[in-house]
């Protein structure tokens, strides 16, 4: 197999790592990154010889010359690991310069975004892949096979996701719900993805508490209950967890048993890169369920303690 050209959008990022090793383990080359931040440094441990730049006008001239001038540096692949709002941007600038783009969650922010997406896919005939690693997890794939041999029982789940963040957080745009999605965008979309995946499709929402910091509430699935509970607010943090010093915790019970998938997630992004260059990986209808279900849960005003909440709630409205 003939040797890709990479380029790639957003180095400084905490996931861009993952795509450069993804990219040198699959055996290919990178040539090109973007970033607007001149501290990436890290490039050098990947690929120190790619052009760089910190203007989108010229990084996007240099695309347009090498698939109009130079077939050899022609780049087939951009990978983008910029702001969530971004994404689609990103996207249809890599397409329209003859590559394809694998892209970072979420896809994009808001639904109506993807039908755009699957136009520019048919105008340009260059193909938008999507970083779904969860569903590569073999426990993930353990999960929803012994799932879909029951298919008519209802499983309650509870998932509890607290990673704490600093003060940085709230200045940078991770905490513009315009530009993130917030937290349940941020932090909760590749567990909603996982959960519709596995579960099914969502029946009904419930909102039982939202602020900048923590969102939580509930979901009806084809095959579960679910309790959810998303925070960035370290004060969260279950006191035995607090006490060791760590500053994140995961939890997913189902049926009241701990679900473990804590391991395995070194290589997703390179196994995620093998499956696409293979011709397989996930595409824009994959997005469908998750970016639905994010865009319906920002939409929804808390209905506070009412229902079936999750037991951290509580704590937050004290």
């Amino acid at each position: 197999m003939r040797v890709k050209n990479f380029a790639l959008v957003g180095a400084a990022g905490y996931i861009a790592p993952r795509h450069f090793k993804a990219i040198q383990q699959t055996g290919n080359r990178l040539t090109a990154i973007l970033d607007k931040s001149d501290s990436v440094g890290i490039i050098d441990s990947y690929f120190p010889d790619a052009a760089f730049f910190t203007e989108s006008e010229r990084f996007d001239r240099h695309l347009y010359r090498c698939f109009r001038e130079h077939s050899a540096a022609n780049i087939d692949y951009v990978s983008i690991c910029s702001p969530n709002y971004l994404h689609d941007a990103h996207i249809r600038m890599a397409l329209r310069n003859g590559a394809h783009a694998i892209c970072e969650k979420p896809l994009v922010l808001n639904p109506w975004n993807l039908e755009g997406l699957e136009k520019i896919e048919t105008e340009t005939g260059n193909s938008i892949f999507h970083i779904l690693q969860l569903r590569l997890h073999p426990a993930i794939i353990e999960l929803k096979s012994l799932i879909d041999q029951q298919p008519d029982k209802i499983y309650n789940i509870d998932l509890t996701y607290i990673t704490g963040r600093g003060t940085w957080y709230l200045y940078s745009w991770k905490a513009d719900m315009e530009k993130s999605g917030g937290i349940t965008t941020n932090i909760g979309s590749h567990f909603f993805d996982m959960l519709t995946y596995v579960f099914g499709d969502v029946q009904d929402i419930k909102i039982h508490y939202a602020s900048p910091l923590t969102v939580s509430g509930f979901l009806q699935l084809k095959k579960a209950r679910v309790r959810w509970f998303l925070s960035i607010d370290k004060k969260q943090l279950p006191q035995e967890v607090a006490e060791k010093g760590k500053t994140s915790y995961r939890s997913l019970t189902i049926d009241n048993q701990e679900f473990d998938f804590s391991d395995g997630f070194t290589d997703l992004h390179t196994l995620s890169y093998q499956n696409i260059l293979s011709g397989n990986g996930f595409r824009i209808r994959d997005a469908y369920p998750y970016v639905t279900l994010c865009h319906d849960i920002r939409s929804r005003q808390p209905e506070g303690l009412k229902g079936d909440y999750h037991p951290y709630v509580a704590k937050s409205l004290r």
